[in-house]
């Protein structure tokens, strides 16, 4: 059965980041703290480098600021794409997201043969029955407020993806971080950082069609605004062996940004916006004790459009695609490219809903989601991104 990452090229985009950071094409990415360059990481936190001013950050990679804001970001050469994990940049270019640009983003599928994802490796259930998924009522905001989309530039032009609100343990009931997938933030190896980053919380709240959005205003299609990442973490282990085909590097599929709002956001924080902010469980039960995980997203390619939030419910079961990797969970679910990203929610340790995970990849006829355990890797990234701004 052939498989597809999720990740899909914009329903649209809705803001602009300059995403350089992250080492794809290296032969290993360990460095010092400081360096440009990405950590080993494990059960103790990511050293990261000190922040530097933005103008002073571009200059040293040899990028004028005013320059970049005027188109120079388009550029995709392989000498040119920041990739390093200290390379990360993310200037904001105002109304960069327009409701246009936000709706017309392609999905960038890339189908991969059965014989990429091997049951033979390690433990894995049988394929699930396909789960329908199912439109959450609108207004959005009120069932699932820490859901949004992730807006980014690539090679192909603009993309998106779905991304969740989660707590920040340096800012209790402030917390200004978005969890998504690895591929929706860096393209793994052998690329870069994905440029121009922005999420929106409550993508067209009221759950209007693509017709009534025709002439929709940037009011409509982002009530919360446009939240810009200044600051992306994923995984080393994504950065070095990553790819949008075979499921290569999908254990290790998750991301941390930290947003700032392009607009101003009256001194609240993301979580006191949109009104709610999701734990992250780490080291969750396993399968057998797992009764349901509800996956959310927006679905972009047919038969959805992208503009309207979905979710799936079903009892996990196992997917392993190497026996040295962490078998991920997967779910029956009939949501397609453009949910990439989007969080998995369970019971938590405390009886309370955490999320528990993201959607990382699925087959090409969309009978199931596959999304990575969240084991001492992705807390590392989460605790790094935490602490990097917990002084501020």
């Amino acid at each position: 059965m052939p498989s597809i990452r999720r990740s899909a090229l914009a329903a649209a985009a809705m803001a602009a980041a300059l995403a350089l950071t992250a080492t794809a094409c290296g032969p290993d990415d360990g460095g010092d703290a400081g360096q440009s360059s990405a950590p080993s990481q494990g059960s103790q936190d990511i050293a990261l480098p000190d922040d530097l001013n933005i103008g002073d950050k571009l200059k040293d990679l040899g990028i004028d600021l005013d320059e970049w804001k005027n188109g120079a970001w388009n550029k995709w050469d392989k000498d040119d794409w920041l990739r390093e994990a200290g390379e990360f940049i993310n200037p904001i270019i105002e109304d960069l997201w327009k409701p246009d640009r936000m709706k017309e983003a392609q999905q960038p599928d890339k189908p991969v043969d059965e014989e990429d994802i091997d049951g033979d490796q390690g433990v894995t259930d049988p394929e699930p029955t396909p789960v329908t998924a199912k439109q959450v009522s609108a207004p959005f905001s009120t069932k699932v407020p820490e859901a949004g989309k992730v807006f980014f530039d690539g090679p192909e032009g603009s993309m998106v993806c779905s991304a969740t609100v989660v707590k920040d343990p340096a800012h209790p009931g402030k917390s200004n971080l978005v969890w998504t997938a690895g591929h929706c933030v860096h393209a793994g190896q052998g690329g870069g950082w994905y440029k121009n980053l922005a999420f929106v919380p409550s993508y067209n709240d009221a759950g209007k069609s693509a017709a009534q959005l025709e002439n929709a205003t940037r009011e409509e299609l982002a009530p919360k605004g446009v939240w810009w990442a200044d600051w992306a973490q994923t995984s080393s282990q994504w950065i070095d062996s990553g790819a949008q085909v075979g499921g290569k590097g999908a254990p290790y599929d998750f991301a941390v940004l930290h947003v700032k709002p392009e607009a101003g956001a009256g001194g609240k924080s993301l979580e006191e916006t949109v009104g709610g902010a999701l734990p992250v469980e780490f080291n969750a039960p396993a399968v057998k004790s797992i009764d349901s995980i509800t996956g959310t997203g927006y679905p972009a390619a047919p038969p959805f459009d992208g503009q309207k939030m979905f979710q799936c419910a079903d009892k996990p079961g196992r997917l392993s695609l190497q026996a040295a990797q962490p078998t991920m969970y997967r779910i029956g679910c009939t949501m397609t490219a453009g949910s990439s990203g989007g969080g998995w929610v369970a019971t938590g340790s405390d009886g309370k809903p955490a999320l528990v995970s993201n959607t990382s990849i699925g087959p090409s006829n969309a009978t199931w989601l596959a999304g990575p355990h969240l084991g001492p890797e992705a807390k590392g990234v989460y605790n790094a991104v935490s602490k990097k701004f917990a002084g501020q």
